[in-house]
């Protein structure tokens, strides 16, 4: 009866909101993910994958948690879901991997933040996204970074060959704001990557704005999962079934039409160039007077006592008072007497802070600025200069989702890609 339900709501939307260009071919893809640490929806997101991993050529699932305590563990157990489902999506759909073809693929990357430099020693994780990178294939490698860029920056320092060989698309916003230092080890070495940096548009996927009451994030599980099969009951555990997923627009990107072409609209979003990335560097309090653009970095350099520690040591605290609550973030002692801290503002704010530390003469200080909405903003003295191939968020106002840059062109498809997958999860009842 489920299935005739369902069935019958299908039917009733139009081919037109539903089409989807295939992709010519399979695309390979390395996922690196911080499941199990600071966000449940990387499960959700988990599952969406392997539900539609046919569509892929998966060379790696690289557990990444700049934060959190998120093992390849995680991924495993998702994986164990799967394979007691396996049965039942096979027997619609051919060219599922194998449970262990995907275990054989999962790798352990970087736990806990890396240093001011950006990269520090190699993982697992980061020594198979250089094997996966130089491996003879007419396509490239595309890198999914559903979390932090730690393992990223980490194999781009270990092989900067690999740079020509890859394509990134990365789930920023938030995830930008955990992991500053990879970030700008990424943007001032590397240039000349092809990169999609989605800070704003992601968030179309779980906004209901305009959607069918069916579909939006409370109702869907109700409605189309239902528990089914294995993966539908484990999807109950996150946020009690509601839909956020916000890494998915990076899987439907791919699944749907040329994703070599990020100015084509897709499932996955459209994006358009950018040709700076803005830093703000601060040699003193900042005040009120002061005000930055929304995901740009900042730095905050000070003087303090000259201390026998190695450089690059984490030795003092930034306390952020933001709307979400209070946060703390490492700074870094730089040798010399030279301390440096970065942080990059994840929303449209005034925030608070201070810098404290246990070493005896640490200048200690506090200070507030403002964050509006501009991204990427005007352009500063001390931004990173951009290669021809990186992409972000369009900034046609009218592509705006309340505050989030380019979130329409996610939105526009959110009621068709869930409509497909619940065509998939009727198969596992």
């Amino acid at each position: 009866m489920k299935k005739v339900f369902l069935s019958y709501l299908l039917a009733l939307l139009p081919l037109t909101l539903i089409a989807q260009k295939p992709v010519p071919m399979k695309p390979r893809v390395l996922i690196s993910t911080d499941i199990g640490g600071t966000d449940p929806d990387d499960n959700q997101s988990m599952a969406h994958f392997l539900m539609y991993s046919n569509m892929f050529e998966t060379e790696g699932l690289v557990s990444s948690p700049s934060y959190g305590f998120g093992t390849k563990r995680h991924i495993l157990d998702m994986i164990d879901l799967y394979e007691k489902d396996l049965t039942k999506l096979s027997q619609h759909l051919k060219d599922y991997p194998t449970p262990d073809a995907l275990r054989a693929v999962c790798k352990q990357g970087r736990q806990g933040a890396a240093p001011f430099k950006g990269y520090s020693t190699a993982t697992e994780g980061s020594d198979w996204i250089i094997k996966c990178a130089k491996k003879k294939s007419e396509q490239p490698l595309w890198v999914l970074v559903w979390g932090g860029l730690d393992d990223l920056a980490q194999a781009l320092h270990d092989d900067p060959s690999i740079q020509s060989k890859i394509k990134v698309y990365w789930i920023g916003g938030p995830n930008k704001k955990w992991c500053a230092n990879p970030y700008s080890y990424v943007v001032k070495n590397f240039p000349n990557l092809w990169f999609i940096e989605a800070n704003g548009s992601y968030n179309g996927f779980f906004s209901s704005n305009g959607v069918p009451d069916s579909l939006n994030n409370r109702n869907y599980y109700d409605r189309y999962i239902r528990a089914a099969g294995h993966l539908g009951k484990d999807f109950k555990n996150y946020y009690k079934g509601n839909v956020k997923m916000g890494d998915t627009p990076s899987l439907l990107y791919m699944m749907d039409g040329d994703p070599n072409d990020p100015f084509k609209e897709s499932w996955g979003g459209s994006f358009e160039k950018f040709d700076h990335s803005p830093s703000n560097i601060f040699n003193r309090n900042t005040t009120l007077n002061d005000t930055v653009g929304v995901y740009s970095v900042m730095e905050f350099h000070l003087k303090g006592p000259k201390v026998n520690i190695p450089v690059d040591s984490a030795c003092f605290t930034m306390t952020v008072q933001a709307q979400i609550g209070e946060q703390k973030w490492p700074g870094h002692y730089l040798g010399n007497g030279n301390y440096v801290i970065r942080y990059i503002p994840k929303q449209t704010e005034t925030l608070s802070y201070t810098l404290n530390s246990t070493i005896p003469g640490f200048p200690q200080q506090s200070g507030k600025f403002v964050v509006n909405n501009s991204w990427p903003g005007k352009r500063g003295v001390n931004d990173f200069k951009l290669g021809a191939n990186w992409y972000t968020d369009r900034r046609d106002p009218s592509l705006f989702d309340g505050r989030q840059q380019g979130a329409k062109t996610v939105l526009k498809w959110r009621s068709a890609a869930l409509l497909d997958w619940a065509k998939r999860w009727s198969w596992l009842y």
